[in-house]
């Protein structure tokens, strides 16, 4: 079967396996290695990609529902010469450990603040028309991205930053 995806841009027809995962799409037939498969159940969220515009994880999306969408990978978002905001402040605040998980959390912070910058409220938030970035917040929206090296002070120290916020 083939599928035609734009990935970071750039528009691409893969041959697959219509079993075949996102995530598996994007690792071993476009060499995107910076999606991890972390549990290959969609219980950790380091697979997060956005998926037009919105976090999905790729190891619960079969790529043959996918024809014609827009993907964005960690790749997508910034490269070591010109890393993207959230990325320089992963690294200024150490928001990871061991690394792992960072590309799937930097992947789903982006699209939390945009929910955020768009006034999606989550369950926590105290202001249905217009929620604001606060601890709490931040730790509900990213709850499924887990990090095995409990690094999450510093992972919201770093999307924090990133937002300009202080809290």
């Amino acid at each position: 079967m083939k599928t035609t995806l734009t990935v970071n841009g750039t528009q691409h027809e893969v041959g697959h396996d219509p079993r075949r995962t996102l995530l598996d799409t994007l690792r071993d037939d476009l060499g995107l290695t910076g999606t991890k498969k972390g549990c290959d159940h969609g219980q950790c969220g380091a697979c997060t990609v956005l998926l037009n515009g919105e976090r999905v994880n790729s190891c619960l999306c079969l790529t043959a529902m996918h024809d014609g969408d827009e993907i964005t990978t960690i790749e997508g978002i910034g490269a070591p010469e010109r890393l993207s905001a959230l990325q320089r402040a992963f690294v200024e605040r150490d928001g990871f450990q061991c690394g792992y998980c960072t590309p799937g959390q930097i992947m789903s912070a982006t699209a939390m603040l945009k929910e955020i910058a768009e006034g999606s409220p989550s369950y926590v938030s105290d202001d249905l028309d217009a929620p604001k970035l606060s601890d709490g917040e931040m730790a509900e929206r990213m709850s499924g991205n887990l990090c095995r090296c409990s690094a999450y002070p510093l992972i919201r120290e770093a999307i924090a930053m990133a937002a300009e916020v202080k809290e």
